[in-house]
């Protein structure tokens, strides 16, 4: 798509400052705002961004934030913007937060559930509004503060349906029920939806640990007490050690034991490792003694860059497989999904595999005799000869 786009002349890329922003009607900033220790953002680098544009508007336009900050940050933008230009010049600044997945950015941009748009002013709402036309999304019109709160409520709704549906899935395991029908039944209710119900080790990546600790930080700053918020964190720090202590549960010490770990994205379709639970599982893992194989389609360039060499990085499922005591899969690739269920016990020492994602399925496991322990399922043991 970017390369039809370029011979088209519909994109071209530039590091040229005032070709980049001269005679322009709409500029959008789209810079990373990564937290800082305290969880709240760093601004530093939309700061440069925004000072560098400043330095070479030099007509009346609207200045796009689709990067995710705080309440209060569009206001400082245009407060920056406007003490490095000529006050004549009217520069209005809008919040129009991105709501993008990671991997699935361009069908998502085609199939939005809204664009929100935050602006004071009218005349400045309706050019952002009229840029998006054609995506035929519905459009949510609100003031600039709002808008920059619904992007961080709705990644903090999100996180918090999947900590919830973590913590029954827990509770399924010790009452005996199965989360995957406990999920589907809740799904079915049209207040709540099938959307974010899956039962796992818990959510990582770049938006969701962000956002929430960022959240978190504002409500702290206006001294509110936001006591789900802080669950949502709780829980999901916390299950991230759900298959380290099933583990040692069924294997007793690690300590010597090949561990195979499969992925290491923190989801599929990225080569994104950021709050991976499978990087923090690996760390787990050689804490406890074991020796880790690990295996990813896309991810491992960026694995090593947070592990190092105390994993070793396979090139293939069957590498990591080979010899292995236990099998952690983290990452629900299609291909670790569709891998054949007949090589584990041609390749594992023994075939025991801690499911992370629940992606396999429990019939087959039981077909094939694998020792197979999902997250808040009944899981199945061969019975002993």
């Amino acid at each position: 798509m970017l390369g039809e786009n370029i011979k088209a002349g519909r994109i071209r890329f530039t590091t040229d400052s005032l070709e980049a922003y001269g005679q322009r009607d709409v500029i959008v900033l789209a810079v990373g705002t990564p937290e800082e220790d305290d969880g709240s953002p760093n601004l530093s680098f939309l700061k440069a961004a925004v000072d560098n544009m400043a330095c070479h508007i030099d007509q009346s336009c609207a200045v796009v934030t689709k990067s995710t900050v705080p309440p209060g940050t569009n206001e400082k933008i245009s407060y920056w913007i406007h003490s490095l230009k000529n006050p004549a010049l009217k520069i209005e600044v809008v919040s129009c937060p991105e709501f993008l997945r990671e991997g699935s950015a361009i069908h998502d941009t085609f199939h939005g559930d809204r664009i929100v748009i935050g602006a004071h002013s009218k005349e400045a709402g309706d050019l952002i509004e009229e840029m998006y036309k054609d995506f035929n999304v519905s459009v949510v019109r609100t003031d600039i503060r709002s808008a920059e709160m619904i992007k961080y409520a709705s990644n903090a709704f999100l996180a918090a349906k999947i900590s919830f549906i973590n913590e029954i899935a827990n509770i399924c395991e010790r009452v005996g029920a199965d989360i995957e029908e406990v999920a589907a039944g809740m799904g079915l209710d049209k207040r709540i939806g099938p959307q974010f119900l899956k039962a796992g080790i818990g959510y990582g990546g770049s938006c969701f640990p962000k956002d929430t600790k960022a959240l978190h930080h504002i409500a702290e700053k206006v001294n509110y007490q936001f006591d789900i918020l802080e669950a949502v964190m709780n829980v999901n720090d916390r299950q991230a050690e759900v298959l380290m202590d099933k583990a040692r549960t069924h294997m007793g010490s690690l300590r010597n034991r090949k561990a195979a770990l499969l992925g290491l994205a923190f989801k599929p379709g990225t080569d994104d490792v950021r709050e991976s639970q499978a990087i923090k599982l690996a760390k787990a893992l050689i804490h406890e003694g074991a020796t880790v194989h690990a295996y990813d389609p896309v991810a491992m360039r960026n694995a090593k860059k947070e592990l190092g060499n105390a994993v070793v990085y396979s090139s293939t499922i069957e590498e990591a497989l080979l010899d292995s005591d236990a099998v952690f899969i983290v990452t629900e690739w299609e291909e670790i999904i569709e891998y054949p269920l007949s090589n584990y016990p041609l390749l594992m020492k023994e075939p025991v595999i801690f499911d992370g994602r629940n992606c396999l399925q429990m019939e087959k496991m039981e077909e094939n005799n694998l020792t197979y322990l999902p997250i808040g399922r009944r899981g199945f043991i061969p019975p002993i000869s």
